[in-house]
């Protein structure tokens, strides 16, 4: 029997992990899972292990709230110790995250293979802590699952097909929890019931280029507001992000709430009218539930709904935001494009998997 060890940390992550956990499981595979704790809040994590079904984690690390160095350093620390005891046949590891570049050096350092699924994304903005996550898991993983054709090219503009290593267009695991968890969210869901309005749209703000910036996120809350006083706008808020406005800013006008399960999530985009968001995952999540997207950046890895139509980029620009609103509010977009693959992508990669190790 296989035995993989998982690295997992912040919100994303679960969503993937959940997808592939269950077919290691139909094929046998013992698969160890370690949480970082980077993604700490309850309702971020916790909530994610238990509506999602994903095994416990055999790990909790705790690590959390401290600068990208210091959390980055002390998940690698603890990693390794973790895979000399467990001695893996493979590590991997999910998307960008601090927790992804831990799990992967840790791996790497011992020669166990590590496995990157999300592999070829790029926005080639090197300022972001995002980008240097996965360029380099990306340069030291044994086999890469990119979700999209853009990310095999990407990958092979790099030389990667030079490399001794394997490179998959496996389509997008998020793709297929949109389908297995859309159906399960219309009969569990009661957040809209909670939130008491009909007609919103959804918007999140977390990424660090945004939070950090005193001006850029005052550019963002101000654009929302003005927003809201169209059709009002709900953000979940991320906690980091609700303890900035706390100390930096008068309450905004729009509508917060916690952070929410995955289920909770989904309905929300599923009625939502529009989604303003920064996250990268959120992006696509929109796509998959027929909505158009505002994206708070200046680039997107997931160039493609840009460039379909289906999202637009705004950066922190109120008045960009405004008119991205105005004409994705008249506009009718085909959704059924196979942008992502067509929700076999967990299959495919765990098969593949077991078959290279």
């Amino acid at each position: 029997m296989k035995k993989i060890v998982t690295v997992v940390g912040a919100r994303p992550q679960f969503i993937k992990a959940a997808m592939l956990s269950r077919q290691f499981k139909l094929l046998g595979v013992n698969e160890l899972i370690i949480h970082t704790g980077q993604h700490f809040d309850a309702n971020m994590s916790a909530i994610f292990f238990d509506e999602m079904e994903i095994p416990k984690p055999a790990y909790h690390l705790d690590i959390h709230s401290l600068p990208h160095g210091a959390m980055t350093g002390r998940m690698l620390e603890k990693i390794e110790k973790i895979l000399q005891i467990e001695k893996p046949d493979a590590v991997l590891v999910y998307g960008d995250a601090n927790s992804t570049l831990a799990g992967a050096m840790a791996g790497a350092k011992l020669n166990i293979p590590v496995i990157h699924v999300e592999a070829g994304l790029r926005t080639n903005n090197m300022s972001a802590p995002e980008e240097v996550n996965r360029v380099l898991t990306d340069r030291i993983s044994n086999i890469l699952f990119c979700p999209t054709t853009t990310a095999v090219d990407n990958l092979e503009k790099e030389g990667f097909n030079q490399l001794p290593v394997h490179i998959f267009n496996s389509g997008d695991v998020m793709k297929d929890a949109s389908l297995y968890y859309g159906e399960k969210a219309q009969l569990k869901s009661d957040i809209l019931r909670r939130i008491g309005v009909k007609k919103f749209i959804l918007a999140t703000i977390h990424r660090q280029e945004n939070t950090d910036s005193p001006e850029t996120l005052r550019n963002i809350i101000a654009g929302l507001n003005e927003i809201h006083k169209q059709i009002p706008v709900v953000v979940p808020l991320h906690p980091r992000t609700r303890q900035i406005l706390a100390q930096q800013y008068s309450l905004p006008n729009f509508i917060t709430i916690d952070p929410v399960g995955y289920l909770d999530m989904i309905m929300l985009m599923k009625k939502s009218e529009l989604v303003i968001t920064d996250s990268g995952g959120v992006q696509k999540e929109a796509f998959f539930f027929g909505k158009h997207c505002i994206i708070l950046r200046e680039q997107t890895e997931w160039i493609e709904l840009v460039e379909n139509g289906f999202s637009t980029l705004v950066g922190s620009n109120k008045e960009k935001m405004k008119e991205a609103l105005e004409v994705f509010s008249r506009k009718t977009s085909d959704f059924s494009v196979e942008l992502f693959g067509n929700g076999s992508a967990s299959a495919m990669i765990a098969k593949e998997i077991i078959n290279i190790l």
